[in-house]
């Protein structure tokens, strides 16, 4: 009986499923390509925001448990436990239901965008809500930000699959709802809109920012509408700048660019450190686990995306954050405050680097804003006890998430307005330029890449700033190696060359010794007067014809290949790989693969 209810069940969702389905497409067919567009936005966005609720609620709740049980012992044992339990689920899920795989970070997206035309795998429609909701709900230190971006990426791209829209329109739907999902996440739809373009989407169409716009409009009305207030990350304070404090917001830009280049680092040894045990995906759950419990019970602020401590610490009584610690009885004492906050700043990156290593999943966001309020906390806080100025620890405490998010993600614009949106106004406006671009420049400085794409810049993987290598990246080399070219070998002659010559219209023939290595080439340009007579064809042996070859290998991308068709100042390229010749690539072939995805992206 039961089974026939799940299967009536099954069978209804199913049902409006394709009903709903048909609705669109009859749509699609009455409007036109803009209006079908503009409506897609809206269905998009508000899937992402969807999202965006199951994982907020799941998350809160759990931290509201976790609290709940630990102010009854007083000490933070069971959010010391509840982070073993969530990562082990999740490894348990990608192993058992998602084929031992997980795409894990924002950059995936740019991959994406850069390699796949926008298309991204279905799974990951439902695969990130259910195992970010188990690691960073269930305590792990990370953030839902970027699962939560993923999620509306891949609700977009799917859309736009299955009612057969174009690459370009495509590509849009995919920035649509990473926008609405961070609009969502923080009820700030500009800021969404900002990092969606900024992070995601490196160079767009002024075009382009009106569909964007309403997916994240729709986002952030969808999640107003169901998402309580004190759920989110939230400030109900008028906050204002006092210009007389510009040397300490200087002073707090300064820290936040080296703090963000420590961040960074320390996360990726942890996470390299961790990832790299040869123990079983369980046992090394377990291992890399257990020592982000022990953090955690030494500070239970790095339980989840702790959001709740950066609360109170912008808040009236921020001692407050030592209550159900091992230093609750220094509640009191202000040198311990500061200790505290400056330690659990510093094992932020340990904490988020061993919730991924032992195989978490979530995003470096959420940490960047705590890690970011807890400097400007400490900084204020400092200044404050020594005796120096009356600091408003309020306004560094919400300035200093603005520093480090710019300098871990090189998106100093996406900082200033998700502050300012958070805030309720742009009282800190000044403050929030000043820090976000000292960290910028800073950061920048000591890392080329930001955070989450400093693994894979190098491969032309991702879109950067430059628009010419984001178009480059787009071009996959080896569709484009011609193997079906005559070659001569060292046992030819002068004459067999000419044949060749008379026979075809190539304008070069590869040269290769009998290990298929190449050798140089013969140039028809640089020999037609020997080649075209008789005499000198016969008497002209071939070594004396061969001239150096200009090479790239099979795996160099589309800007290293276009930079040795300027550098060898020649039309072709020999590729070889592994030291053997494998075809011919033609610098025609390049300009008009450019030309092509040059009208498809979205850049003009």
């Amino acid at each position: 009986m039961k089974f026939l209810n799940r299967k009536k069940i099954r069978s209804f969702f199913h049902q409006v499923f394709r009903y709903a389905e048909g609705i669109l497409f009859f749509l699609k067919s009455i409007l036109s390509k803009k209006q079908f567009l503009y409506l897609s936005c809206v269905f998009v966005g508000a899937s992402s925001a969807v999202a965006v609720i199951i994982l907020k609620y799941f998350a809160h709740s759990v931290f509201l448990f976790a609290s709940y049980i630990d102010s009854l012992s007083h000490l933070p044992y069971l959010n010391s436990i509840l982070p073993i339990i969530g990562i082990l689920l999740t490894v348990f899920i990608i192993k058992k239901f998602l084929n031992g795989n997980i795409e894990k970070g924002t950059y995936q997206i740019m991959i994406s965008v850069a390699k796949r035309s926008g298309i991204m795998p279905r799974k990951q429609m439902y695969a990130q809500i259910v195992t970010s909701s188990l690691t960073v709900g269930m305590g792990g230190s990370l953030g839902l930000e970027s699962p939560i971006a993923i999620t509306g990426a891949a609700f977009g791209s799917n859309y736009a699959q299955n009612y057969r829209l174009n690459h370009k329109d495509r590509i849009l739907l995919l920035a649509c709802g990473v926008a609405a999902g961070i609009s969502a996440a923080f009820n700030a739809p500009i800021a969404g809109v900002l990092f969606a373009i900024e992070i995601i989407l490196a160079d767009v169409a002024v075009s382009a920012f009106i569909p964007i716009m309403i997916a994240s409009a729709t986002g952030t009305i969808v999640s107003n509408l169901i998402i309580k207030e004190d759920i989110l990350l939230s400030f109900k304070q008028q906050l204002t700048f006092d210009s007389d404090n510009t040397p300490y917001y200087v002073l707090l830009g300064i820290l936040s660019g080296i703090f963000c280049v420590y961040h960074a680092r320390m996360f990726r040894k942890t996470e390299h450190f961790i990832s790299s045990f040869k123990k079983g995906i369980y046992k090394k759950a377990i291992i890399g686990s257990s020592m982000l419990a022990g953090l955690i019970f030494l500070f239970p602020t790095l339980f989840g995306e702790g959001y709740e401590s950066i609360k109170v610490l912008a808040g009236e009584n921020p001692q407050e954050i030592l209550s159900n610690t091992i230093l609750s009885k220094h509640i009191d004492n202000q040198w311990v405050l500061l200790l505290f906050v400056s330690g659990a700043a510093l094992m932020k990156a340990l904490a988020a680097g061993l919730t991924m290593g032992s195989g978490g999943n979530g995003g470096n966001f959420a940490p960047s804003l705590f890690v970011g309020s807890y400097l400007g906390f400490a900084l204020s806080h400092l200044l404050t006890l020594l005796g120096l100025k009356e600091i408003p620890i309020h306004n560094f405490t919400v300035v200093g998430m603005a520093g480090v998010l710019s300098g871990l993600f090189h998106a100093p614009l996406t900082a200033i307005f998700l502050i300012a949106e958070i805030t309720g106004g742009y009282g800190l406006v000044v403050p929030l330029l000043i820090v976000s671009s000292i960290s910028f420049a800073i950061s920048k400085r000591m890392e080329k890449y930001s955070m989450d794409i400093k693994s894979i810049a190098k491969t032309g993987m991702v879109f950067t700033s430059d628009k010419d290598f984001n178009i480059l990246s787009t071009i996959s080399i080896k569709n484009y190696i011609q193997k079906d070219l005559r070659v001569l070998t060292l046992l030819n002659t002068t004459q067999d060359a000419f044949e060749i010559f008379s026979q075809t219209t190539q304008s070069f023939i590869p040269v290769v010794n009998q290990e298929n290595e190449i050798v140089g080439s013969v140039e028809l340009d640089k020999v037609r007067p020997i080649i075209f007579n008789n005499f000198q064809t016969k008497f002209t042996l071939l070594k004396d014809i061969i001239v150096p070859p200009p090479i790239a290998l099979s795996t160099d991308s589309a800007k290293t290949v276009t930079d040795l068709f300027e550098h060898y100042h020649s039309n072709y390229l020999l590729i070889q790989k592994d030291g053997k010749f494998l075809g011919s690539l033609f610098k025609y072939d390049i300009l008009e693969a450019y030309r092509r995805n040059h009208k498809y992206l979205l850049l003009d």
